[in-house]
């Protein structure tokens, strides 16, 4: 089996070249400027359908009214927060391992999404809180732990623009995410390993969802949507940076030349 795993990455494998490629500023630029129109769609397509389904069509809840359709924001805007942080670790381990610059580059650019979609979480959370709890706020292990994941978020930002050097940005940064993942699973786990007001997790892969399927189904859409829609930004982001990090390469002069029509 390892002799089967190691040969997918033997020099010269196509999933070698790909990994190559995608580490490239240039190839990733030209590559991902094929993904966008569709990714454009795609998320408009799917965070209208979700969110008009969710808000408009979907039947109320027996216990807490029109007020569960704060789910249809909150849930995506959490697993995103989740996500984006897992992101960022990983991009960290690539840096400090095999030092990409992609992959430094990739890590910036989930920061500020990531930090707004846990920003989002936590307000729309607290915007469901006060007619569910009584309250806008509760120090409950889930929210807790959600709002270290914000400050983390804003350190990796704030670490990234207040070192000078694009390296020492990237291992700094990187070290922080890996540390901060420990979090995660903090935040994943806490509504099982403590007695807290949060809810459990909407949807298991063990469990039938306790949700009518008219309720979960445009939920399951707004998902898919919102995580379209953050790769989309996270391309874009990327994008930028790329072409300021390499802006005296002659393939971004070219570029520039191109987009001016040669003026």
């Amino acid at each position: 089996m390892w002799d089967a795993v190691s040969g997918l990455w033997k020099k010269g494998s196509w999933l070698n070249r790909l990994w190559h490629r995608l580490g490239s500023p240039k190839h990733f630029f030209e590559l991902s400027g094929l993904w966008l129109p569709w990714l454009s769609i795609a998320a408009l397509l799917l965070v209208g359908t979700g969110v008009v389904w969710g808000l408009l069509f979907a039947p109320p809840d027996y216990q807490q009214g029109h007020s569960f359709r704060i789910i249809y924001m909150h849930v995506p805007a959490a697993g995103l927060a989740l996500s984006g942080y897992l992101a960022m670790a990983a991009a960290g381990v690539v840096v400090l391992v095999w030092r990409m610059k992609m992959a430094e580059i990739v890590l910036q650019s989930i920061a500020v999404p990531g930090a707004v979609m846990c920003a989002i979480a936590l307000c729309s959370g607290a915007l469901w809180g006060k007619p569910t709890w009584g309250t806008y706020w509760f120090w409950d292990a889930r929210i807790t732990s959600m709002l270290i994941l914000l400050f983390l978020y804003l350190g990796v930002i704030a670490l990234g623009s207040a070192i000078s050097s694009p390296v020492l940005a990237a291992r700094a940064t990187s070290v922080l995410a890996i540390v901060g993942a420990v979090n995660i699973p903090i935040i994943k786990y806490s509504v099982e390993w403590w007695n807290t007001l949060h809810q459990p997790a909407t949807f298991k892969l063990t469990e039938k969802p306790a949700m009518a399927p008219e309720m979960y189904q445009p939920l399951i859409v707004c998902m898919l949507g919102f995580y379209v829609l953050f790769a989309l930004v996270v391309i874009l982001r990327t994008r930028n940076a790329i072409i300021e990090r390499e802006a005296g390469s002659q393939w971004v002069r070219d570029l520039a030349a191109a987009e001016t029509g040669g003026k």
